[in-house]
């Protein structure tokens, strides 16, 4: 009976112990599997964090590019503008050419010539001569030099352009120097 006995004891102390492992397996795999949605939710936070942070940058970047395009076409039109400003005082010397009488015709048309490739070359680069003669003066686009009284003019209409003004686009590079009825 000892040896009966003792295998019994020894059969039941095995079977408590299985027991008891099973159990700690379950308490294991349960602890595991909440610790696993631990990990889980928190690789989620900074998942939502880098994605947040992503479309931040792309945000940034794109205002970048826009801010960079906008300044390029600013800095292109200031060129344009005080290269304008540089070639109008030729523009008006030839103008006062053609003005001129004089015997040799055809040194007048080869004035003539070279004065309409210039203005031809001023037009594709968007130079426009401002109206002034007979308008209604407006200082955004006029500089009045001069004030006559003539009642043949309506009050403050331009009566002689002095200097021509010109614009590239809707920027005045040149204001007309204008004389202005009273």
């Amino acid at each position: 009976m000892n040896k009966e006995g003792s295998t019994k004891e020894v059969k039941e102390e095995v079977e408590t112990q299985t027991d008891e492992n099973l159990n700690e397996t379950e308490i294991d795999k349960d602890e595991f599997i909440a610790k696993l949605n631990n990990d889980l939710i928190e690789q989620k936070k900074k998942a939502d964090e880098y994605f947040d942070h992503l479309k931040r940058n792309m945000a940034e970047f794109d205002n970048f590019k826009k801010r960079i395009s906008k300044e390029k076409d600013n800095m292109y039109s200031n060129v344009l503008s005080d290269v304008l400003i540089g070639i109008l005082p030729i523009l008006d010397n030839f103008e006062k050419a053609l003005e001129t009488k004089t015997k040799d015709e055809s040194f007048k048309d080869g004035i003539d010539m070279i004065y309409s490739q210039l203005k031809e070359a001023l037009d594709k680069m968007g130079l426009e001569e401002i109206e002034a003669l007979h308008q209604d003066f407006d200082p955004n686009l006029h500089e009045a030099v001069m004030h006559v009284e003539d009642k043949n003019f309506a009050e403050k209409q331009v009566v002689e352009v002095l200097r021509k003004g010109y614009r590239v686009g809707d920027k005045v590079i040149r204001h007309a120097m204008v004389k202005v009825a009273n």
